[in-house]
């Protein structure tokens, strides 16, 4: 995926800069989001979880003109802001996110939704949503020029999804909240959206019971096959550009057509 080329494109990413908030390793939706807009020409900042998780991260991005990579867990004081503080410091502005973190504890995880802990139920929220809106309050005052916010979802949100369980409410509460931070922050020319896309086999999926019967049945979408990260890649590095700027408040499917089917 080549972007660059010598007359402006509404698809080059040339100059921009954006922060990539969720890599886990190689395989994850994040990592394939990054590549793609490194490869349309911006410069990126990363974060990894903890120590445990640094040496899979850096391994992406030491590949990627990523100008630095700091830890970032949401749930510890202060990080989130320490990163969005250094693209203050380092570039002065910012182009774009993309928020690509989701969790919940696996015993809430594997449960029924009525039966989700208060601890658990809040715990998922606050990291798989809150934090986009923590993320989004921050990265506001870096775009005075307007810019893309982004983040990931997944059609359990509108639709039962067998163990996919208390994910779905945080889902759909995640695309609420994406459409009402887009009504909020459109006259800024700063533009929200969220990808959806189908079954990926990533770290995180893994978690989720049974998940292999997802992906068997992802592959009688319409396009009948799965969706890669480099798919996912492709749209968030769109949305990131100026090719998408009438592009708001929108949940956006990459799923060969599986969400058409009922």
């Amino acid at each position: 995926m080549n972007c660059i080329t010598s007359t402006p494109s509404p698809f080059s990413l040339a100059g921009k800069r954006g922060l990539v908030v969720g890599i886990a390793n190689e395989h994850s939706i994040a990592t394939g989001c990054a590549r793609a807009f490194a490869a349309c020409g911006a410069r990126l900042g990363a974060t990894y979880l903890n120590e445990k998780a640094k040496p899979h991260v850096q391994a992406v991005t030491d590949e990627l003109p990523c100008d630095f990579l700091l830890p970032c867990d949401v749930e510890k004081p202060g990080e989130l802001e320490a990163v969005f503080g250094e693209a203050a410091q380092r570039w002065g502005k910012l182009d774009f996110m993309l928020h690509a973190i989701a969790f919940a504890p696996a015993a809430d995880l594997h449960g029924r939704v009525v039966d989700t802990s208060p601890e658990g139920f809040a715990q998922a929220m606050d990291i798989s949503c809150h934090s986009f809106l923590r993320m989004t309050r921050l990265a506001e005052p870096l775009m005075p020029d307007g810019g893309s916010l982004m983040t990931i979802t997944f059609q359990g949100s509108e639709h039962v999804v067998p163990n996919y369980n208390v994910m779905g409410p945080v889902k759909a509460a995640l695309e609420s909240a994406v459409r009402y931070a887009a009504a909020e922050l459109g006259a800024k020319n700063i533009r929200v959206n969220a990808i959806s896309p189908g079954p990926i086999a990533t770290r995180a999926a893994s978690g989720i019971e049974k998940f292999n019967e997802l992906l068997d049945a992802a592959e009688n979408a319409p396009e009948r096959r799965l969706a890669t990260i480099e798919d996912v890649g492709a749209l968030a590095a769109f949305l990131a550009g100026g090719g998408a700027g009438m592009l708001t408040g929108t949940i956006i499917p990459v799923d060969g057509g599986q969400h058409l089917l009922a």
